[in-house]
């Protein structure tokens, strides 16, 4: 049997635990980002039945909060406010999208060709090593720009290295489901410990309802925001293949055939959008959830559709929200210094695996340039519109890829490379 078929009460209590497996991470991501998770919660659960239906329920894939958008989310806020950055996630969910029409007119060879791993490990590495400063600055207890202390420092890092240690522990020693929720471990820890020292503030409990519809945003839509945003879903899109080739792997089937990838990329473009009309963040495949799928052989997508029910239940439940956004920062900072970093690790890993050549000048420009571009915070534009982090980095690597060539036999010959094919 290719598959594990589960049905009723069954199903149900699947579902509810790949949420389990999501839920750390779907959660700290809106509440990094300023946003409801609430609201997270519901736009999950839709995203992942659109995904669904979508791809005809063929896909044991679950949704939810992207952590690629948390820079340009952070930055885009401040600078346009919410509605506006909602209104810019709408488009990138149209630019996946887009690229599905591309992959159905074109083949999916075409995307490998125009972001190559040279272009898209680097741009991944920025996503991490960009946001470095954010979560030290949350481990020690100040906002996220370092702006306002917000508990006191001993406490704070208490609480954000207990976090941390615990996340660690539980990924590298935990056996079973329990090495797949490292996250949702570290916050039990750090909001426990947060509870015991008097951080919490648990009066916004109190007040709220125990049931209540959950704090939607409506979109609005600004030319630079969209602009800003709309280069942001390259590295995901790329993201979002490897998962497809991940959970294929692990159930033994070509997804990228069969629904194929112009499917699974509508579904997420679809859920991203969905996503910004109600206010949540963008959503993408969990690689938690591919996981757990491969540890209980559980392949039956109705899974999915379970935690998604589960997930959107959760969200008009006031009091569970109100619980989640009286997380003190420091608990958040210690888990981010690993999560950041492992997103960083994700962008090395993709130059290595594919054997990208950085003796070779044209690689070396393109990965160098792209770095320094992201992580020193260069702004290419004016007050109207700019580019700058993950939007500019995406840009120049795509550009410098087209634009260099590569060497020619003779060219390499002259330098001991070998030629490119």
């Amino acid at each position: 049997m290719d598959s594990v078929q589960t049905t009723g009460w069954r199903s149900a209590l699947a579902g509810s635990q790949m949420l389990f497996v999501a839920f750390g991470a779907l959660v700290l991501m809106p509440l990094i980002t300023g946003m409801n998770p609430s609201v997270a919660l519901f736009t999950a659960g839709i995203g992942t039945l659109i995904f669904q239906f979508t791809t005809q329920r063929q896909v044991p894939v679950f949704l939810a909060s992207s952590f690629a958008f948390i820079a340009p989310i952070l930055y885009s806020n401040q600078t346009w406010g919410l509605p506006a950055t909602l209104g810019g996630l709408m488009a990138a969910g149209f630019m996946y999208i887009l690229l599905s029409l591309i992959v159905r007119l074109r083949g999916p060879g075409f995307i490998h060709r125009l972001l190559p791993p040279v272009v898209v490990g680097p741009v991944i590495m920025v996503i991490g090593l960009g946001l470095a400063s954010v979560a030290v600055n949350m481990a020690m207890g100040k906002a996220g720009d370092g702006s306002a202390q917000l508990v006191e420092y001993s406490t704070a890092m208490i609480i954000s290295m207990s976090a941390l240690a615990t996340t660690i522990v539980f990924a590298v020693f935990a056996k079973g489901i329990f090495r797949l929720v490292p996250i949702l471990a570290g916050v039990l820890v750090g909001y426990g410990l947060s509870w015991f020292l008097g951080v919490v503030d648990f009066s916004v409990v109190g007040e709220a309802e125990w049931m209540a519809v959950p704090s939607f945003v409506t979109p609005e839509f600004k030319l630079a925001a969209i602009l800003f945003m709309i280069p942001v879903a390259i590295a995901p899109a790329i993201e979002h293949i490897g998962d497809v080739l991940a959970i294929g792997s692990v159930t033994g089937k070509d997804y990228i055939r069969k629904p194929g990838l112009q499917r699974t990329l509508l579904g997420d473009g679809l859920a991203t959008s969905a996503a910004a009309c109600f206010g949540g963040p963008p959503n993408t495949t969990y690689s938690e959830v591919t996981g757990a799928v491969m540890l209980t052989r559980n392949f039956n997508p109705n899974v999915m559709i379970w935690a998604a029910v589960f997930a959107i239940g959760l969200a008009f439940i006031d009091k569970f929200g109100a619980v989640l956004l009286s997380m003190p920062v420091p608990v958040m900072g210690g888990i981010l210094c690993l999560l950041f970093g492992s997103i960083a690790v994700v962008g090395m890993n993709t130059l290595i695996r594919h054997q990208v050549d950085l003796s070779q000048a044209r690689n070396l420009c393109i990965v160098s340039v792209t770095l320094v571009f992201g992580i020193g915070g260069l702004i290419i534009g004016n007050d109207s519109f700019s580019l700058q982090g993950i939007s500019l980095c995406g840009v120049v690597a795509i550009l410098m890829n087209l634009l260099l060539p590569h060497p020619t036999a003779e060219m390499a010959a002259d330098v001991g490379e070998e030629p490119a094919e």
